[in-house]
């Protein structure tokens, strides 16, 4: 038996382009002789599709539109991902199902088991759970075909109290029970930076626990934050990856399940330590995709002269091209001279657009008119972030006057202390490093100039500041980030409390004084653009905390 696995790119609510690729998918399987072609979960509509599933007219749309497709099904049988009405009176009105098509029509359709509910997922809002287990025949083979979080059901999460059995019952488990041939599981699983290989390992447990060959087929996109990275697998019995798809590139590719079945290895796996790589290509394939399904082509970026704006660009610059860039340089009386001419050598390398304009004397103009109500006050943090409000303000003219997106260039640890002014360096359309630490802004930089000094080494090697007053450095607020980005990801990503931390070695005042940034600014936070996703606790829609409580116990 021949299997295609297509792994794909698709839109929310796209139907025609969504029906599109499937159906030249299909077209290239009949090429290739193929039995059969397998889509990911909720192909049809896109991933996720959020509150679109509580309208009739969209779930209509969808098994209409896979219905269109089933018709290209003769000569190969295909696996599309999609919703499906419950018929029964009772229970919520969807299942999240996997149809097969083969003869032209709907053959069978599977229902999705296990409901995630944590981080980014909510499908038990809006989905069903399946309690009828049952395989597919097809050309004398028995599959068994899973919707992604049915075969995660053994994982271990990252809370210190987490268990690593998550759900009372394993689809995988009760399916084996009919003696399947092979293990299919279609997802819409979102790129995590540290969660790359226990990914692999579920995969490869599922194969070797149950010794049978494994299918996995994930999308390749970015839905708005949502970065999917591709990355399918098959696995054979004796848990050896046969091949990887690529990542963060759309791929078709075909297989021989008797090869697979014997182990012999087609392909040896993609490297997959290489995190850093990892990183730059989702954060580009974020800000492509972004722009393309929101019909946008241009983006606005403020050049301040430090790494994370610098990086920024260059990102910026590979998903868009040079032509649909431009940046202002806003320096004040506190701009460092070799701020601006980083900045300038940067923008002439990248071939972008840009704009010099002082902010001088518009500070003067605020000041003049706030000295009545300020007078006799010493200078604070106000004078600091309405040089910020200012910049925000040109930016966002700029942006109204040319129809250009403007990119957040903050990153993760300010965003965690609430080192940012709100409606200042906190404003954009979308922000491009809000889930990446400090560290890993460097080493996104030092990645960008591994073949070429592309970001000037003096933007790499000087202390970060944001050059709000004189001589001002991120180091007099803030601890050095190689250890603040540890306390943080500690907290943030693995939740751990503050004895748990302080225990690991780490001074108590600042655990303690850190971890009081973090919950005091959850308010900034939430005005905050959506944040490109690459870790497994984005701030966002996958980290949920009350604005007003109590955050002592923590």
């Amino acid at each position: 038996m021949k299997i295609g696995l297509a792994q794909l790119n698709y839109q929310i609510a796209h139907f025609e382009n969504n029906i599109s690729k499937i159906v030249t998918a299909i077209d290239e399987a009949k090429r290739q002789n193929a039995d059969l072609i397998i889509f990911s979960e909720l192909s049809i509509s896109g991933y996720p599709p959020l509150d679109f599933l509580e309208r009739k007219e969209f779930v209509d749309k969808c098994v209409q539109s896979i219905e269109k497709i089933a018709r290209h099904c003769v000569d190969v049988a295909a696996i599309v991902g999609g919703p499906v009405q419950n018929p029964s009176p009772e229970g919520k009105n969807l299942y999240n199902a996997a149809y097969f098509l083969e003869g032209g029509r709907v053959k069978k359709i599977i229902m999705k088991t296990l409901l995630p509910t944590y981080d980014i997922f909510d499908e038990y809002r809006y989905f069903e759970s399946n309690n009828k287990f049952e395989l597919i025949d097809f050309k004398g083979k028995k599959l068994a075909l899973t919707i992604c979080e049915d075969l995660w059901d053994k994982q271990e999460f990252e809370a210190d109290f987490g268990k690593n059995h998550l759900y009372v019952v394993s689809p995988m488990d009760e399916l084996s029970k009919l003696k399947p041939d092979m293990i299919i599981n279609i997802a819409a699983s979102p790129y995590s930076y540290h969660r790359e290989s226990a990914k692999k390992e579920i995969f490869i447990a599922k194969a070797k626990n149950h010794k049978l060959p494994v299918f996995y087929v994930n999308q390749v996109a970015a839905q708005t934050e949502l970065i999917f990275e591709g990355g399918s697998l098959v696995v054979s019995p004796s848990g050896r990856i046969f091949h990887e798809l690529s990542f963060f590139e759309e791929e078709i590719s075909f297989f021989n399940l008797e090869e697979v079945a014997k182990g012999r290895e087609d392909k040896n796996e993609l490297e997959s330590n290489l995190v850093i790589q990892n990183i730059h290509d989702a954060l580009v394939l974020g800000i492509r995709d972004y722009f393309s399904k929101m019909n946008f082509k241009k983006a606005i970026l403020g050049l301040s002269g430090g790494v994370d704006s610098a990086v920024c660009l260059v990102l910026a610059q590979k998903a868009l091209g040079a032509e649909n860039i431009k940046v202002l340089l806003l320096p004040s009386e506190y701009s460092s001279d070799h701020s601006i001419i980083d900045s300038l050598d940067l923008v002439r390398k990248l071939g972008v657009g840009h704009e010099i304009i002082s902010i001088d004397k518009i500070m003067g103009a605020f000041n003049e008119a706030l000295d009545p109500a300020f007078k006799g006050l010493a200078e604070d943090i106000t004078e600091e972030n309405l040089q910020a409000r200012i910049r925000s303000v040109l930016l966002m003219a700029f942006s109204n006057k040319f129809g250009s997106i403007l990119l957040n260039t903050s990153n993760k640890s300010e965003a965690a202390v609430g080192y940012g002014t709100l409606y200042g360096d906190m404003s954009g359309g979308l922000s491009v490093l809000g889930d990446v630490y400090k560290t890993d802004v460097y080493n996104l930089a030092k990645l960008i100039n591994q073949d070429e000094e592309v970001i000037p080494c003096n933007i790499i090697s000087k202390p970060p500041s944001a050059e709000l007053k004189p001589g001002q450095k991120d180091s007099d607020s803030l601890p050095d980030y190689s250890v603040l980005d540890q306390i943080l990801f500690r907290f943030i990503e693995l939740q751990r409390g503050s004895e748990m931390i302080i225990k690991e070695g780490f001074d108590r005042t600042l655990v303690r004084m850190i971890i009081k940034l973090v919950n005091s600014n959850e308010y900034k936070r939430y005005q905050a653009p959506p944040v490109l996703r690459i870790s497994s606790k984005a701030f966002g829609s996958g980290r949920r905390l009350p604005l007003v409580a109590n955050y002592d116990f923590l």
